[in-house]
């Protein structure tokens, strides 16, 4: 069999701490409301005996008060004496009639009570028939009655059996005291011993909440390490896809402004040089018929268009009014000619504002792509277009009153808001969108001014 010194370390583990805690609590329960069950019947109890031992009492002093409110109806011939005469026999009445349902239950305590009983009635009745003789002017008689010693034997009658009830009463009262120690004490011991058994599991509790605890901290200090590896990680690579866009917007900036050259340089000669080409011819063929002058006019409308779309490209690839007159300039001409090629109606405000040249380029960037989207699905009648300062920080924002679009619905040309985004957070620049089916769209750009 174990030991308890072998048990302890058994008990120590965690999968005992709470069928202990539940046993010791399930062993006060039941002995805290096993002796509140006993304790309470004994007070009642008790409370009853008491009640009883007044009962008892009460009797004594009602037939005394009988009596003398009669010995003073009958020195008197006064009326009044006989309220406390007419009283005392209710009330003795009244704690008869409670003392014989009292002492029903005890057959041990019947006889004694019967004989009380008869007594008291003896009593009351002597009491009664003196009046009855005083009342029929009977004098002699009710003197005789008077002076006899049966109303006093009555009541030593009465006392005496009154007598033994009260020590019936107190034998018990003292066992019913005794009974009460007794449960108080068990309720004692056993309370004692299951606090000391509630102790024993609070201690294993508080050693296994503190074990507990000292896991959950090591745990979340590895969590918090690996958090703030997995962060900088995040911040590092972060970083380096800023840079890589950078880069990439660089790179295709520059890819641009090369092809723009090129095509300035050398599909610019070499328009220009038909263009000269189409005049010595015309200069040189003197009177042309007329299907060869509808043929040269043609070949020269031709080359109009191709110079005009050559130069339409190249302020797309590399915006020269840009760089040549401004960031306000440049975004009034490209609103003015996509109005011009749209049939939207177009409302613009632009404010001079300090920008670098990367952040210029920048704004005219957004503003170029959101009219591109407005053309290609927004199906919009009005625009507003709007460039301001306040407080250190730029703000462009173009308004539509298109289809709209659920902005948090997956798209698959979502490319060029995402680029964007990514070309203004280059910048130190943050991108706002508002949209929803039927209620237009608005793309609203912060960036921080340049000083």
């Amino acid at each position: 069999m174990p030991t308890p010194l072998k048990l302890l370390p058994l008990l120590r583990g965690g999968r005992f701490t709470f069928p202990l805690a539940s046993l010791a609590a399930l062993g006060m329960f039941v002995i805290s409301e096993s002796s509140y069950q006993e304790a309470s019947a004994r007070f009642d109890a008790l409370g009853t005996q008491a009640l009883a031992r007044t009962t008892i009492q009460t009797l004594w002093r009602s037939l005394t008060d009988a009596e003398t409110g009669q010995r003073g109806y009958l020195l008197t011939d006064r009326k009044e004496y006989l309220k406390p005469y007419v009283s005392a026999q209710v009330q003795a009445a009244q704690s008869l009639a409670w003392l014989n349902e009292y002492y029903s239950t005890e057959p041990e305590t019947q006889a004694l009570m019967v004989q009380v009983q008869r007594a008291a009635d003896n009593k009351l009745a002597e009491l009664a028939e003196t009046n009855r003789l005083h009342d029929e002017g009977k004098e002699q008689a009710w003197r005789d009655l008077v002076l006899s010693n049966i109303g006093a034997e009555q009541m030593d009658a009465v006392r005496s059996y009154s007598e033994k009830l009260l020590a019936h009463e107190t034998i018990k009262v003292n066992e019913g005291r005794k009974s009460l120690m007794k449960t108080l004490m068990i309720n004692r011991i056993g309370v004692t011993a299951m606090a000391a058994l509630s102790l024993l599991a609070l201690f294993m509790y508080l050693r296994q909440t503190t074990a507990l605890v000292r896991l959950r901290e090591e745990q979340r200090r590895i969590a918090q390490w690996e958090r703030d590896q997995f962060e900088r990680e995040v911040v590092r690579r972060t970083g380096q896809l800023t840079d890589l866009a950078r880069h990439l917007q660089t790179v295709r900036e520059d890819e641009r402004n090369h092809l723009a050259r090129e095509l300035h340089d050398e599909l610019g000669a070499l328009l220009t040089a038909a263009k000269l080409d189409v005049a010595r011819l015309q200069s040189r063929l003197g009177v042309l018929t007329p299907e060869v002058a509808e043929r040269m006019q043609h070949l020269s409308d031709g080359l109009n268009s191709g110079i005009a779309l050559k130069r339409r490209i190249i302020e797309d690839l590399r915006p020269s009014s840009l760089s040549n007159l401004g960031l306000v300039s440049a975004l009034e001409i490209l609103v003015r000619e996509w109005s011009e090629r749209s049939e939207a109606a177009v409302d613009s405000d632009f404010q001079p504002v300090q920008l670098r040249p990367s952040g210029e380029l920048t704004v005219y960037r957004l503003v170029q792509e959101a009219l591109t989207n407005i053309s290609k699905y927004a199906k919009a009648t009005e625009v507003q277009v709007r460039l301001a300062s306040d407080d250190g920080q730029v703000t462009i924002s173009v308004r539509d009153n298109g289809i709209g679009f659920d902005v948090d619905a997956p798209r698959s040309s979502a490319h060029g808001l995402l680029g964007m985004r990514y070309r203004l957070e280059t910048e130190g620049g943050t991108l706002l969108l508002k949209s929803a089916p039927g209620q237009g769209t608005l793309i609203e750009a912060h960036l921080p001014e340049s000083t």
